[in-house]
């Protein structure tokens, strides 16, 4: 009897399921993320310890100097620059991030593109590297700007047989105004903008998507002082024309406009300064019989240069 007790305790009974885990467990989890995405991997932990390093890294300065790295905060702003071809040197996507469409877009941009390091950091770190910014997980660091000389614009013209056009801007802020300025000399031919190096729009990531693509092939220079550069422009045979609503003369009755020649767009708001202006060989003014008081940088930059280009056509 003892024996067969043996055998029926043998026996299984009832079991509880599994709830479908060991199914779910089979199942394939989606791709493999990147290395640097994976945490204890080495190249997380190296791309960890470059994310705390990257804001203290010296700015090299060249012939025309640099500016700073710039950060684009926030899903759709890191889409969006992305998608305009802003130059960008690293993503950086936080840990753990909820993976919506805008994360995926980013991520096929920045495979797509090539050249653009992904680096995952946890959200303390990006906090730090955005001063406490609603960046959402997504941090893409725009590299300094490479500033041209203002005589590299001219030396470039020359060397390709062609009177300079150039734009300089005193006194504009808005670097969407700066954007749509390099824009508008890529669109007519134009060799270059000028922009002073304190109180003025540098090229950010806003002027690069304003420009839509063109400050890819348009230079930029910036100068330490618009003035003495204007004044070199003058010395190297350069007319320098600046743009005023008292200007002495109209775009359309200066044959200046059809040879070599800087064009000087002031704000909006104040126009020139006064050195600037007394810089300038000839100020003209755009006919608005409208009667609007002024126009912005970008809408009046483009309007002269279509004349200077329609003179040397």
């Amino acid at each position: 009897m003892a024996a067969n007790n043996r055998r029926m305790s043998g026996k299984k009974g009832a079991q509880v399921g599994s709830g479908g885990q060991r199914r779910r467990g089979l199942e394939g989890k989606g791709p493999t993320p990147p290395a640097e995405m994976r945490k204890g991997h080495k190249k997380n932990r190296i791309a960890t310890a470059k994310a705390k390093q990257v804001q203290r890294r010296p700015v090299a300065r060249g012939r025309g100097g640099k500016g700073t790295s710039e950060m684009v905060v926030g899903r759709n702003p890191v889409v969006e620059a992305l998608r305009e071809g802003v130059p960008a040197s690293t993503l950086y996507v936080q840990q753990f991030i909820d993976n919506d469409e805008r994360v995926r877009e980013a991520l096929q941009l920045v495979a797509e593109r090539g050249g653009i390091n992904l680096m995952e950091a946890p959200r303390p770190e990006l906090d730090r590297m955005t001063n406490g910014l609603n960046h959402q997980g997504l941090v893409l660091q725009v590299p300094p700007y490479e500033y041209a000389h203002p005589e590299d614009l001219a030396e470039a013209a020359y060397d390709e047989g062609e009177d300079p056009l150039i734009v300089a801007l005193d006194g504009v802020t808005d670097p969407r105004n700066l954007g749509a300025v390099v824009r508008s000399v890529s669109a007519f031919g134009g060799h270059g903008v000028v922009v002073p190096e304190r109180r003025a729009a540098g090229m950010t990531a806003g002027a690069w998507k304003t420009s839509a693509g063109t400050a890819a092939r348009t230079p930029v220079a910036r100068a330490t002082n618009l003035t003495r550069a204007l004044e070199s422009y003058k010395k190297a045979g350069i007319v320098v024309v600046g743009l005023a609503a008292d200007g002495e003369h109209e775009i359309g009755d200066l044959e200046a406009l059809g040879g070599p020649v800087v064009i000087v767009v002031g704000s909006e708001g104040k126009g020139l300064s006064r050195l600037v202006g007394e810089t300038c060989d000839f100020r003209v003014r755009i006919p608005m019989p409208g009667g609007a008081e002024s126009l912005n940088a970008g809408v009046a930059a483009g309007i002269v240069l279509y004349e200077a280009a329609r003179r040397r056509g």
